[in-house]
Formats: structure tokens, C-alpha cells, sequence
């Protein structure tokens, strides 16, 4: 048996660095030095194949190759993008309207998408073509899987290309375990682009039927996953796939100490006691409910300064507007959208306090990449962060700014974290060991699901759906 554990979003985007694309490549990195009697693979499906990787590409494109690569890539993955609009447009109208009572338009309508997604595809082999055989043969090789083998979906595939690939690997005898992050567009549609919910729903439909097993990277996501893959399926198949999960490292891969730290976030730093949010801004986040809380305590001529790190987002346009023009902004509340690890790990060591009133999360990274270096969390009161920072953690009511504005304050004066255990108590994972439990607990199912049952491996090797 081999674990073949699938990178391609982050190995074609390598200049990407947040969420998802920070976890796949530390584990990646990690591979050599986990201890298990099976090899672990990092691979690509790129072209209708799947490739070995000899080497990551660096975060930081440094070469004329790495950069052509990049640029092939992009490219690559937006007529992708285009393949699906197209797709999801017939989906849409075809269930609607004249196209719903009228087979002839329908066929009509399902003829101009074929044509167009073909002529979409023909573009996109050249590149794919160019990339493979010119430009990255020495990142990677073209391999053979075989019966046995698990092909580990790491990566976010839910915008992928390669679902063919999958499911004819699946007809070989290869097991599929997929990794769920979170399933935010399903339970909090509002949050996300509507493009990204219908993609989302159709996938998560597709790994439903074709995972042997999902791992989360919770135990309050593993649960959610459990429900919904029910929910679609039904109970008896659900039950012939397996659940688990793991919990995130919290290293800072890419923090140089030779990297200079800007004067503004060192002056920042220094000048008052900060409080620091470190997300994407986005709605979700809910940074307009930090502003709320923090001018609050600026009514009572406050020290305490707010600090948003994290590029922009979407449907962001007022809450942008609103923190530039604030009468408070380069005084007490800043915004940072561009910093670097060591950037970040130097507020991290600096900052008073890290709040996160993040509406729903499928872990929330910054927590404790922020408590393992110190500096203690305040954070929403939902089921994953009761998870992660127990009674070293502090909550407040996402109803009531006023809640978070107290524990400020009551921080500020007092000098002592208003939490029930210190953070001297809490210890976390590094990276090196989230990926020793992730290959632990994947061969663990796996010998489980093949000993206690063999009988259901059957369905496994035949269900088969479209996306």
C-alpha cells in the first residue's frame, strides 16, 4: 500500500499562503519525517495523469522556469474556472423557464456548452502540454497507481479538474479519502460566493459517493461531515464509509529570520498595547464586530489599539471604507494586508491579545499559532473554539459587542487574562506531529474498515457519479 497524497492546487499556486494552502504544504513538508512502515507520496493530477513530485515549488517564484510555471498555471486554472461557469449556467437555466418544458431548446442549450467547453478544453491541453513536457519535468514525474494504493485528496479539489482521474483510479482498486476543511458554503451559504456554494454542493455530492473515508481537521467538522454524507446518501451507505479527524500544527513555516520586519508594524507594536485579528477579511471573519466593540472601549479614552492582518477579501467594500476613514485609523486601529511570516509571528509576539469573532470555522489556525507563541485568545463562543483552547481561552457573545469590550477592559486594568485556566496549562501540536496523526489515523480506518467489514469494499469499486 502507498499513500499517494494529493497537492495540486497549492503545487500550481505556489505564490499562495493562507488557509488551506498553508496546512497541505506543511504537511507535505513534513512527509520525510513521519514514522510509518508505508510510502507517502506527494502527487499531482494535471492532464487526465497522475504525477510524483520530486520537488514543492518555493513560496516566493525565484526563477524564470518557477515563474513561467506560475503563469501557465494561472492561466490554466482559469480557463478551468471559465469550463465551469459554462456548466453550471446550463445546469441553472435548464431546470427553469422555456428551457424546463422544452426538450429541443434543452438539447439546444446543452449543444452551444459542449461546443464552448470544447473549445475551452483545446487551450487548455496546449498549456497543460507546454507545462509537462517543457517546463516542469524536473518537479515532477508521471506515475503509475496501482490496487491498494490511497490516493489522499489533501488539497481543495472542490474547483479541480481531475474528477475523471479519480473516479478511474477508483475502478482500479485505489481507495479515496477525502480531507474536509470546513463545510461553511452548505451551512452558511450567506458567507460565500454564490458560484462557490453551487461548486461546492455539486462536489461535495461527487466525494460523498466516491471517499472510502473523510478525514476533518476537527472533531466538531468530522461530526458535520457525518451528517451531511447521511443526509445524502442515506444511512446504510454512509455507514460503509468511515469518519475521523485531526488537529492542525501550528508552525509558522515561512518565517524568516533574516527577513527585515517593516518599521510601521514595529512602531505599532511598540507604541500601545495591541489587539490583534490575523484572517482574510471577508463577512464571515466579522471584523465590523470588532470596530463595534473597540469603540466602545475608545469612549473611555482607552490605550488598547486594534490591528487587522489579512488580505482583502469579498463583499468587503463598506467595512474597507469604513476602517480608512475611521477618525481612529493609523492612531489606535490599523490594517495590515501584506505581511510576511515573520511579519506575522513578530505581532504574534508582540500584540496584547489575539480576538477572533469569526461567525463559523472549520478550526481557526491563528488561535493557535497565536496561544503556542504566548499571546493569550479571546475568541466567539462556537463549538470549534470551545475545541481547540478550552478553559485557556475567553469567549464573548457575537449578539453583544459590549461583551468583548468588557473582557478589554477588564484585561486592561486588571493585567491579568480573564480566563479560568492559564496558558501556561494549554500545549498543541507542531506541524511534524499533525501530520504523524494524520497518517496514523488514516492506516488505523483503513486496516479498521478492511478487517471489521470486507465485504463493503464492493460498493466502493462500482458507485460511480458525474460532477
Amino acid at each position: 500500500m502507498r499513500l499517494l497524497i494529493e497537492c495540486t492546487y497549492v503545487y500550481e499556486h505556489p505564490q499562495d499562503n493562507s488557509g488551506i494552502q498553508r496546512v497541505v504544504r506543511n504537511v507535505i513538508n513534513h512527509l520525510p519525517g513521519v514514522k510509518t512502515d508505508v510510502e507517502c507520496i506527494p502527487v499531482v493530477m494535471q492532464n487526465n495523469k497522475v504525477y510524483r513530485i520530486n520537488q514543492l515549488r518555493p513560496l516566493r517564484p525565484s526563477t524564470v522556469r518557477t515563474r513561467l510555471q506560475n503563469w501557465l498555471s494561472v492561466q490554466h486554472d482559469r480557463l478551468g474556472r471559465l469550463r465551469n461557469r459554462i456548466w453550471n449556467y446550463r445546469a441553472r437555466r435548464e431546470r427553469s423557464g422555456v428551457f424546463y418544458q422544452s426538450p429541443v431548446l434543452r438539447a439546444v442549450l446543452t449543444g452551444i456548452c459542449r461546443t464552448l467547453g470544447f473549445g475551452i478544453s483545446i487551450p487548455q491541453k496546449i498549456l497543460s502540454f507546454i507545462s509537462l513536457r517543457y517546463v516542469d519535468k524536473f518537479h515532477i514525474t508521471e506515475m503509475n497507481c496501482q490496487a491498494g494504493d490511497v490516493l489522499v485528496l489533501l488539497d481543495s479539489s472542490w474547483h479541480a479538474d481531475f474528477f475523471s482521474v479519480a473516479e478511474r483510479l477508483k475502478k482500479k482498486g485505489v481507495h479515496i479519502i477525502s480531507v474536509i476543511y470546513d463545510l461553511i458554503p452548505l451551512t452558511h451559504p450567506q458567507f460565500c460566493d454564490d458560484g462557490l456554494v453551487r461548486v461546492f454542493d455539486q462536489w461535495f455530492s461527487w466525494i460523498s459517493q466516491t471517499a472510502n473515508g473523510f478525514m476533518a481537521i476537527s472533531h466538531t467538522i468530522e461530526q458535520q461531515v457525518r451528517t451531511e454524507v447521511a443526509l445524502r446518501l442515506g444511512p446504510g451507505p454512509a455507514a460503509a464509509r468511515w469518519f475521523d479527524y485531526f488537529h492542525l500544527g501550528s508552525d509558522l513555516d515561512q518565517a524568516n529570520p533574516d527577513i527585515v520586519v517593516r518599521r510601521d508594524v514595529r512602531k505599532m507594536c511598540k507604541q500601545a498595547p495591541v489587539y490583534l485579528m490575523v484572517s482574510t477579511i471577508e463577512p464571515r471573519k466579522n471584523h465590523a464586530y470588532l470596530l463595534d466593540a473597540f469603540e466602545h472601549v475608545w469612549t473611555e479614552d482607552s490605550e488598547a489599539c486594534l490591528c487587522f492582518v489579512g488580505k482583502i477579501g469579498w463583499k468587503t467594500e463598506q467595512l474597507i471604507e469604513r476602517i480608512r476613514q475611521h477618525p481612529q485609523f493609523q492612531k489606535k486601529l490599523f490594517m495590515f494586508n501584506d505581511l510576511n511570516d515573520r511579519e506575522l509571528e513578530h505581532c504574534y509576539t508582540h500584540a496584547r491579545s489575539l480576538v477572533f469573532p469569526s461567525y463559523v470555522e472549520g478550526f481557526g489556525l491563528p488561535l493557535v499559532e497565536a496561544m503556542q507563541r504566548g499571546l493569550p485568545a479571546m475568541a466567539s463562543d462556537i463549538p470549534v473554539f470551545r475545541e481547540i483552547g478550552g478553559d485557556s481561552m475567553v469567549y464573548f457573545d457575537l449578539e453583544q459587542p459590549e461583551t468583548l469590550a468588557r473582557l478589554i477592559r477588564q484585561f486592561e486594568e486588571s493585567g491579568k487574562f480573564p480566563a479560568p485556566r492559564s496558558l501556561t496549562d494549554w500545549q498543541w501540536i507542531n506541524w511534524q506531529q499533525a501530520s504523524q496523526q494524520l497518517i496514523d489515523k488514516i492506516q488505523q480506518n483503513l486496516t479498521a474498515s478492511t478487517t471489521a467489514a470486507p465485504a463493503l469494499s464492493s460498493p466502493w469499486l462500482h458507485d460511480e457519479c458525474r460532477i
